[in-house]
């Protein structure tokens, strides 16, 4: 991002402040008509992307050229006619009525602008995915097979890619849901970090886990978890976190690419914590008609299980290692912890108030005036306006890329769904599944996974939701004996999970290769070691679809079990990579752990119980042993 002049930067910092204020105001008091807002939305934040981004390393980096200021017009102009024509446009009967020569040439120029806008900003992977969407329109009628599609007009096609409001594109939906509930979450995120909130996690994070060996380890992990209910950007609580966290694990004996593993992992991990899982969890709401409320409870075990996975790893590494807890000098005292207590008073009405099913929008509002209001309880606390307007901000920095990224994957979306490609992909994979559910849910991930190289993970959950949900429900209705509806949120979870997972995963993963810079490591290295540190998120994302119980679906004692299973799974799994369980292990009792570990988290074809004999007897006879007189000798 550039450095850029003084005036400028005080001018695009006043423009992003701005546009995240009126954000907040419409959360509380109500959004105009869907396309007006839609339309403001990405003119005040797509502009901006070309003035804070270099179009290549070459470009100049400490102010703007020529052409990024014809980018800037150019990217406002469609969003400036759409705003203008709200009425028309909210009229119009979409395939209907004409597309003509204005609104085509209007269409280009913003599919263009939001294209190099990605490519600065976001991720080029997900600007040639745009591109290969639109191109298979044009040219997917010359395909054989399943990949054949209808012919489609130039006018059709632009159509579709932005001006198709009740189905995708540009002013789609998804742009619908980034630009009220998401937008407001996200300023409620950045006054949460403004306030001090991110020293109250930070200080609670050494307090409670500094002085037990591999402290800074499992600083990082609690860190990370407590940052991500305030970012949705595993990159960014990797840089937050990472900066303090890396160099403490390093200097107590961890290998860098470890130390950025663990940071990786923790930090991937913040996406999947309630109550701010952010933004896909937001879409997911959106597309599933299900109530963000009922997202957050049923997700809640499983994110608390992800880092219990890290924690356990941390730990029984750290053991094996021998390493020191935090230098006391380092650990702060409860007291400075406590002076910033107060700050959980907003996190508790905003979770409050979504138990109580207000809107998504409306809590995140009223959270986010208390924030302000309960930080000037105290002076450590207190925001001046300067603290208020470098938050909201902090807010426009977040919204900018992130409203070119969904909308980008709403052209993907929409392309997808014209074409009748979502059938034909889901049917390739159906294929090759051939009626296996098991080997369906694996190609899926695997998908997943894939998409994730190349897009941020809300587009990815996105696109690959709308490839993989029909297949879960239709062949789990036969393997698991549910219903669509009780499949639906299982489903979209499972998408969600690897698609959170893809960040930290090889060979391309953006929070490990943030962390691998601080760490001065090998990114690929450092994604492996996040991969094997986040393997609960891989139990997790199966057992939402085969142990109803981790969603707290069913019973006191089918909960219990769900989490009793996974528990001794993941501890299992944990302290076979770390050959430590109460003392060093040799080759065989790893092996046996790994095994035990591997088979009760997915050999869903035994009883329940005997996973749960897996999963807590084999550790628990190996750790009888380790501590047996004759082993004491």
């Amino acid at each position: 991002m550039r450095d850029l002049p003084r005036w400028l930067k005080a001018a695009v910092t006043l423009w992003l402040a701005a546009a995240s204020a009126i954000h907040l105001y419409f959360g509380g008091f109500g959004f105009p008509e869907p396309i007006t807002m839609r339309g403001f939305h990405l003119l005040v934040f797509v502009p901006p992307l070309f003035l804070l981004f270099p179009a290549f390393a070459r470009s100049p980096q400490a102010r703007p050229s020529i052409p990024d200021w014809l980018w800037v017009v150019a990217a406002a102009v469609p969003h400036g006619w759409v705003m203008w024509h709200a009425n028309a446009v909210s009229d119009r009967m979409e395939y209907v009525d004409p597309f003509g020569p204005e609104m085509m040439v209007l269409a280009a120029v913003c599919i263009v602008t939001l294209l190099e806008a990605t490519r600065r900003a976001v991720e080029v992977g997900l600007a040639w995915m745009v591109v290969g969407s639109l191109a298979y329109m044009q040219w997917g009628y010359l395909l054989p097979g399943v990949l054949n599609s209808r012919p489609f007009s130039p006018a059709e096609i632009l159509e579709a890619a932005w001006l198709v409001p009740t189905a995708g594109g540009v002013y789609g939906p998804l742009t619908g849901i980034v630009a009220t509930t998401i937008a407001v979450f996200i300023v409620f995120g950045a006054f949460m970090q403004g306030s001090g909130t991110g020293r109250l996690f930070s200080n609670l994070g050494a307090a409670v886990a500094g002085r037990y060996s591999g402290g800074p380890a499992k600083v990082a992990v609690i860190t990370s978890g407590l940052f991500g209910t305030m970012s949705g950007s595993s990159v960014s609580n990797v840089i937050t976190t990472g900066a303090m966290t890396i160099p403490l694990m390093q200097r107590i004996g961890y290998r860098p690419a470890v130390a950025g593993g663990i940071e990786s992992a923790a930090s991937v991990g913040g996406a999947l914590m309630p109550p701010v899982m952010g933004a896909a969890a937001f879409v997911m709401a959106e597309i599933t008609g299900i109530s963000y409320a009922e997202i957050v409870v049923a997700a809640a075990l499983g994110a608390v299980l992800y880092y219990f996975a890290i924690l356990a790893a941390v730990h029984f590494e750290a053991r094996a290692a021998g390493m020191a807890p935090m230098p006391r000098a380092e650990i702060p005292p409860w007291r400075e912890v406590l002076a910033d207590i107060h700050l959980l008073l907003p996190i508790a009405l905003l979770v409050w108030l979504m138990t109580e099913r207000w809107s998504g929008n409306y809590a995140a509002f009223c959270a986010t005036v208390a924030m302000v209001a309960v930080a000037m309880l105290r002076r450590r606390s207190r925001m001046s306006w300067r603290d208020i307007l470098d938050s909201l901000a902090n807010a426009g920095l977040t919204m900018a890329p992130l409203a070119v990224s969904i909308a980008g994957a709403g052209i993907v979306v929409s392309a997808l769904t014209a074409t009748g490609m979502v059938v034909a992909l889901g049917g390739i994979i159906k294929d090759i599944a051939g009626g296996s559910f098991p080997l369906l849910l694996l190609l899926l991930a695997t998908t997943v996974l894939v998409l994730g190289m190349g897009l941020p993970t809300t587009p990815s959950y996105i696109i690959a939701a709308a490839i993989g949900v029909p297949q879960i429900l239709d062949l789990g209705t036969k393997a698991l004996g549910l219903s669509p509806a009780e499949l639906l949120l299982p489903a979209h979870l499972f998408i969600f999970y690897f698609a959170v997972l893809a960040d930290a995963s090889p060979p391309v993963a953006a929070a490990a290769f943030a962390a691998a810079a601080i760490a001065k490591a090998s990114p690929l290295m450092t994604s492996m070691h996040a991969t094997r540190l986040g393997i609960a998120g891989f139990t997790v994302g199966f057992a939402f679809l085969y142990d109803p119980g981790i969603m707290l679906r069913g019973d006191a004692w089918g909960v219990a079990l769900a989490v009793l299973i996974q528990v001794g799974a993941l501890t299992a799994i944990a302290a076979s990579y770390a050959g430590f369980l109460l003392r060093p292990m040799g080759g065989a009792p790893r092996a046996l752990l790994a095994a035990a570990g591997l088979a009760a988290a997915f050999w869903h074809g035994i009883p329940d119980l005997a996973r749960l004999g897996l999963a807590l007897g084999v550790p628990a006879a190996l750790a009888l042993v380790q501590i047996s007189p004759s082993r004491a000798r």
